[in-house]
């Protein structure tokens, strides 16, 4: 029979702890594993502990500092270990902070050895209530709450934190933040997933006894966003969905990317540009802090670009002229493609050098 696992992630530790500890306590024969990182040492510590205290602490040097390699070198192993151990009905797991489950849901899901003993039964984010929104939609970096994985970690604290929300099964906050805060996380997580206010509200058997949606859940947080998107209910946030089989021009969008991705807003999505016809690229970013990158291949399907953009309150007036501005004209589109058989196209240091061009 296969060990339950939890897996809780977040970018305040101490709500991560506070979920760790609840579900700890709240079911029998389990068994609790927190990583963390140090980004100035790159010492990986690990704690596992059950209701009668901390059974083992060790501290690893990682080769690098990064969640690939603490997956690697020890997340995974231990989790392996555990689930043989027959004391062990329930593992609940603290990734480090600032950690998505996206590479160890997938690793979960893959792996065949792995999987004759691991079930993974929920991706739990934990979320601070101090300042929801600013957390989401601000351009606050990980490092900056010494939250980051490693020296060169740039990533905004909204990226990450969207992202872990976006992926999970349970949304798990401090306490009630608030209706603007509510309803921002909402339409933030995929459909029907439960947002709970208050650790107290976790059920913790619902949360072992389910399985993850490993399947919705990659759906939902895809760059490709081939998913329905169900309309928002009443309240204060908002969503525009913006979509064009038209590429982004390299110069404009290098012009102009602060205008369509900055602001106190996620987005996330992909788009395609013709100086490289055959890349789909990424696009994450919240509150000003973006990301760009290849994500893969179009292969046979029909290129597009499409961004999902989601906050409160009122909707800036200029994203969708922004993002039509970008967008090659109709009329350039039409013009002939050699016109883009160029060496360099400005986007080398997001992107790398040009492959296959036109």
């Amino acid at each position: 029979m296969r060990t339950a696992l939890v897996v809780v992630t977040g970018v305040d530790p101490v709500a991560m702890d506070s979920t760790l500890m609840t579900l700890a306590w709240d079911l029998p024969r389990t068994v609790s594993v927190r990583h963390r990182i140090d980004p100035h040492s790159q010492v990986l510590t690990r704690t596992v502990s059950d209701v009668s205290g901390v059974l083992e602490q060790v501290h690893v040097q990682l080769e690098h500092a990064c969640v690939g390699c603490a997956l690697r070198e020890d997340i995974l192993p231990t989790l392996e270990r555990l689930a043989r151990d027959p004391r062990w009905g329930t593992i609940v797991a603290g990734l480090p902070t600032g950690t998505e489950a996206t590479t160890l849901a997938h690793a979960l899901g893959t792996d065949s050895r792995l999987a004759r003993h691991l079930q993974l039964s929920s991706v739990v984010a934990a979320v601070a209530t101090g300042d929801v929104v600013r957390d989401l939609l601000s351009d606050d970096l990980l490092r900056e709450r010494d939250a980051h994985s490693n020296p060169g970690d740039d990533r905004g604290v909204g990226e990450v934190a969207c992202a872990q929300i976006e992926l999970a099964d349970h949304v798990v906050l401090e306490s009630d933040p608030g209706p603007e805060a509510r309803d921002l996380v909402r339409a933030l997580a995929r459909p029907g997933v439960p947002l709970l206010m208050g650790v107290d509200q976790v059920d913790a058997v619902a949360l072992t006894t389910g399985r993850h949606h490993g399947t919705l859940a990659r759906t939902w947080c895809s760059p490709e966003l081939e998913t329905e998107l169900p309309a928002l209910p009443p309240g204060r946030a908002w969503r525009l969905d913006l979509c064009s089989p038209r590429p982004f021009h390299p110069d404009r969008l290098l012009d102009q990317i602060e205008r369509l991705g900055g602001g106190p807003h996620r987005s996330r999505g992909s788009f395609w540009v013709p100086t490289r016809p055959g890349d789909q690229l990424e696009w994450s970013g919240a509150g000003g802090q973006l990301s760009i990158g290849c994500y893969r291949p179009w292969g046979r399907r029909m290129p597009v670009t499409r961004l999902l953009v989601t906050g409160i309150g009122t909707p800036p007036d200029d994203l969708g002229a922004a993002f039509e501005d970008v967008l090659l004209t109709p009329a350039e589109a039409i013009l002939d493609h050699r016109r883009w058989d160029v060496r360099e196209d400005g986007l080398e240091p997001w992107l790398g050098d040009i492959r296959d061009v036109a």
